[in-house]
């Protein structure tokens, strides 16, 4: 997405150049759980383009960029829905695009649901492969885990942590308690290169328990296919088919990672390791691996020195003490996005009586603090100049944690839009990497003389 490219360049590291398609490549086949006939035709696109989809079927086309805010909850896959365009199944087809090395496509799908081919990403790969590869004029975004992260839910763990180099490595252990019978306790440690993507992961299927595809059927999915199509494992191993490799399933797993982990919005560099993940937790991951980078950049913006101090603020800003909330500015990025300071101390006039035992700064103060930056930010455009920012409404206002004493308040606006009249921006604030408060806010734009007067 657009507004990611700035901390993924500061806070990444220049790897090679960014790639896309050579020409078209299509796909068709059915979808894995609703088994609708779908044509799914991969486009160049133009650097730091991102992927996205696009559905056709829908008049007009609606894209939905392959990211993990457009992310939606489904068992047993990965689905992205923009407003009423929904596409399933995506990971797959992410998975392939990871190991071919793409960054930049456009992939136009005519259904809800990607083709599933053989339940593996060999379809893909060949298709990419057919089409070829075109290195583009612009350096790749990579992500590098910098710091730990673990995440758990129930019995099931994914860690992230740091790598010596630029390469993704993923330790998987799959373990189906009380059925090593059936499937085998396995693991599986990669290191993605392009060969090694083809030969080792690509054609690994999708698979069930045929418990697991009997109550998927059940609920009315799954029912197009049987077992000799995909891997449904009974007492005996795969019915009517045969495992690709001993450790088949736990190789999938780490496919399906490897395509769920390009939501982060560029190939991410680190070691994995995982023990009865799955896509939930993955999508987890790729939440917590952009907090991160947001968090560096905001540590990076702090020391790289002032863009606007307190005094040029008061400039541009009607307010004075001690409703003056921003302390410094420290990043203008146009008329699109700014980032602010507010240092919290104990010496602030509403602490005497909000809460004096236990000191908590007011909500309704941390979003007029975020309101003030966005009336900074709106003040850059030249269109505005002559004007100030009045607060027209507030929507979506969520305070998530307490301010206190000491904490240093890390705001941040960004455009949605903007006329000359009227502007909407989404704005958050931060202590740390903990997100305290956020809010969409709508502004008038007025006369300075008419406000003042």
């Amino acid at each position: 997405m657009e507004e990611q490219s700035a901390p993924i360049q500061q806070a990444g590291i220049i790897a090679n150049a960014q790639a896309t398609l050579a020409r078209e490549a299509i796909v068709h086949g059915k979808g894995l759980m609703h088994g609708q006939d779908a044509t799914l035709t991969m486009k160049p696109a133009p650097p730091d383009h991102g992927i996205v989809f696009e559905r056709v079927d829908f008049d007009p086309p609606v894209q939905i960029p392959a990211s993990v805010e457009y992310a939606i909850d489904r068992d047993r896959r990965t689905a992205i829905r923009n407003g009423d365009a929904v596409v399933e199944t995506i990971e797959h087809c992410m998975s392939a695009l990871r190991g071919a090395g793409i960054d930049n496509a456009l992939l136009q799908i005519d259904g809800p649901e990607v083709p599933l081919g053989d339940g593996s990403a060999v379809a893909f790969v060949e298709a990419i492969a057919e089409a070829g590869i075109e290195r583009q004029d612009a350096p790749r975004r990579l992500l590098r885990i910098t710091d730990p992260i673990i995440l758990q839910e129930d019995n099931a763990v994914l860690a992230a942590f740091p790598a010596v180099g630029d390469e993704l490595h993923v330790l998987y252990e799959l373990d189906y308690a009380g059925n090593s019978n059936r499937i085998p306790r396995q693991s599986f440690a990669f290191t993605l290169t392009d060969s090694e993507y083809d030969d080792q992961v690509a054609s690994s299927r999708t698979f069930s328990l045929v418990e697991e595809a009997m109550a998927l059927q059940e609920q009315g999915l799954c029912t197009h296919l049987c077992p000799e199509e995909v891997l449904v494992v009974g007492d005996d191993g795969p019915i009517d088919n045969a495992w690709r490799f001993d450790n088949e399933p736990v190789r999938h797993k780490v496919l399906d990672l490897i395509g769920d982990l390009m939501l982060v919005g560029a190939p991410v560099s680190g070691h994995f390791v995982a023990t009865r993940s799955g896509h939930s937790l993955n999508r987890r991951m790729c939440r917590a691996i952009q907090e991160q980078v947001k968090q560096r950049e905001r540590a990076e913006l702090l020391e790289s020195g002032r863009t606007m101090d307190i005094r040029a603020i008061q400039q541009i800003m009607p307010h004075r003490y001690p409703m003056l909330l921003v302390d410094r500015v420290v990043e203008v990025d146009g008329n699109e996005r700014a980032v602010g300071v507010k240092n919290v101390t104990i010496n602030e006039p509403f602490f005497t009586g909000h809460y004096p035992g236990t000191p908590i700064m007011p909500g309704v103060l941390i979003v007029e603090a975020m309101a003030q930056l966005g009336g900074l930010l709106l003040s850059q455009t030249l269109e505005h100049t002559g004007k100030i920012a009045v607060l027209l409404s507030l929507d979506k206002v969520k305070l998530r944690h307490p301010v206190t004493p000491g904490d240093q308040l890390i705001l941040e606006a960004q455009t949605v839009r903007a006329s000359t009249r009227t502007a909407s921006l989404r704005c958050s604030a931060h202590v740390g990497s903990r997100e305290v408060a956020e809010a969409q806010i709508r502004f008038m734009m007025v006369d300075a003389d008419q406000a003042h007067g």
